[in-house]
């Protein structure tokens, strides 16, 4: 019988290095500017907390997301998420307008996506194979699972965390057969966090595993422009109707593919980041890598 601790010991790289080590450090970073950003503290307040010189702090840190340390404070304040918002049921709208709820370019990854049929969700994944790996993120590691058919989950897990996440996403498709294979996990985790390769003739094709209602939630969300956000009353509308806000947060909680479906840009209608599945810390870093990457990419 497989060991899974076995797997998950040759599967997991046991030191954080690379992109990892950075966002371990960014991580922290992050939690500091969060819990004291009313203070403004200095570059130098900042990198005595996460033990490195304050020149290579921002470096790192301007690197990692395209913003400095006290400019990602900015990014990060209720006003900035208000800002976000300002158009987020237009921008919505003019997503679905223009033919972009269909397969084609959903958002900047350029996706295509098919929901897995009624009956194989009710099955609970019974007679679906999926192949799973860990690999190093700007995120922390990234957990992919991936059908024949295309990706169909990705997860994060901070150090000593991965069997945490592993059974978590397991949870979700029971009794689907699960295989390791980083081989077969590795193509998309090398396009979904590189940028440079989010490209129109080469979609990522996603296999969409929910009910009909989560489905068409994670659709919506799909929608999402990089650098805007919007609420969970405005999904409602589009999905459904202003009252099942409450429906459409627990959707969005059970998104299966994170970051590439961006149910962290769903905040709430003051603004508020509001929960996420893989920690506020980790919300907080990805819209300001997203922040950044729109600022250049602009």
């Amino acid at each position: 019988m497989l060991n899974i601790q076995s797997v998950l010991a040759s599967a997991v790289p046991q030191v954080p290095e690379g992109p990892v080590a950075d966002y371990e450090i960014v991580r922290r970073t992050i939690e500091f500017l969060i819990a004291h950003w009313r203070q403004q503290p200095s570059l130098e307040r900042i990198a005595g907390h996460v033990g490195m010189p304050p020149l290579a702090l921002q470096k790192l840190f301007t690197r990692w997301c395209g913003l400095s340390p006290k400019a990602f404070i900015q990014a990060q304040t209720i006003d900035h998420a208000r800002a976000l918002l300002a158009a987020d049921v237009s921008v919505l709208d003019a997503s679905y307008e223009v033919g972009l709820s269909g397969p084609g370019r959903l958002h900047d990854l350029f996706v295509t996506h098919e929901a897995m049929s009624p009956g194989a969700y009710k099955a609970r994944g019974e007679g679906v194979t999926i192949k799973w790996g860990f690999h190093a993120s700007p995120f922390g590691y990234a957990l992919l699972m991936a059908t024949d058919r295309g990706l169909a989950g990705l997860a994060f897990a901070d150090p000593g965390q991965e069997q945490t996440a592993l059974d978590d996403m397991k949870s979700r498709f029971p009794c689907a057969l699960y295989e390791c294979d980083e081989q077969a996990t590795a193509p998309y985790a090398s396009r979904i966090f590189d940028p440079q390769r989010w490209r129109p003739d080469t979609p990522l094709r996603l296999v969409l595993i929910g009910s009909d209602f989560e489905v068409r939630v994670w659709e919506t969300l799909l929608a999402i422009p990089l650098g805007k956000a919007t609420t969970y009353s405005a999904i409602a509308e589009r999905v459904a109707n202003p009252k099942a806000a409450r429906a459409v947060g627990a959707a969005v909680g059970k998104n299966p593919i994170s970051f590439v479906v961006p149910c962290h840009r769903v905040l709430g209608k003051s603004g508020d980041l509001t929960g996420y599945h893989w920690g506020l810390t980790r919300k907080r870093a990805i819209l300001g890598w997203e922040a950044g990457f729109s600022g250049r990419d602009g």
